[in-house]
């Protein structure tokens, strides 16, 4: 799954891009999970990293695209951002903001295809190695983005992901070998993937609207990556 989120103020506009989505999506298979914005600072405020693409026109009301975009940059430097404008002279300025591609008003599902499909080759590519997940008589492979974090609950593992809940058996120790450095222990019940944590208390730590315990042996080590992550991200 893709998610994606189009910033766009005209209501048109944001149904032709949602009808050229429906489209791709059986054409290629690709499942995409969509969320709409008419303002950017409503796209900003809270803003967590859960998204894999951004669609952000550049005329919008309150504040314009293009600082939109600065602003998401201080917040998430890998989202892959793509303008959809009519302002086709200042679409190269995306390259200050990292952005991957402009598309120009009127959209055209012909162009419209082709760089989302580039698009979303880089974003699968970039994602890296899969979780092998035995669910029953079946494997799930899920991303190492797409998963929030892993819990021991009883006598299963229950994996946390963006697209849902899926129990499975095993061990944390065994699973933790397996993951990038991104995914530390809380506690000797969670993996948490440091990328969705949204907030801190004293021992406590918000994963993707979950609060979660942190152990006190645990707590120092925790901060302590939690704080290199945020310095590497920044």
């Amino acid at each position: 799954m893709i998610n994606i989120a189009i910033i766009e103020d005209e209501t048109a506009a944001t149904e032709k891009l949602l009808g050229y989505l429906d489209e791709l999506s059986q054409k290629c298979g690709e499942e995409f999970h969509t969320v709409t914005f008419d303002n950017p600072l409503l796209f900003l405020t809270g803003y967590t990293p859960n998204y894999d693409l951004v669609l952000m026109d550049i005329e919008l009301p309150g504040l314009d695209g293009m600082t939109a975009s600065r602003k998401l940059r201080e917040l998430d430097k890998e989202v892959a951002l793509i303008f959809v404008t009519n302002m086709s002279q200042y679409a190269v300025e995306g390259y200050q903001v990292d952005a991957w591609d402009y598309i120009v008003k009127p959209v055209l599902y012909y162009d419209f295809a082709l760089k989302l499909e580039r698009a979303i080759d880089r974003i699968k590519s970039r994602r890296g190695s899969g979780v092998r997940i035995q669910v029953d008589d079946a494997i799930k492979i899920v991303s190492t983005r797409d998963l929030l974090y892993v819990e021991v609950a009883g006598h299963s593992l229950v994996y946390h992901t963006t697209e849902g809940i899926y129990r499975s058996t095993g061990s944390l120790k065994a699973v933790e070998k397996t993951l990038p450095p991104e995914f530390v222990k809380c506690n000797n019940c969670y993996l948490v993937n440091l990328r969705y944590v949204t907030g801190l208390k004293s021992y406590t730590v918000t994963v993707g609207g979950d609060e979660l315990q942190i152990s006190h042996p645990k707590r120092k080590e925790f901060i302590r990556k939690l704080n290199n992550y945020l310095g590497e991200t920044l």
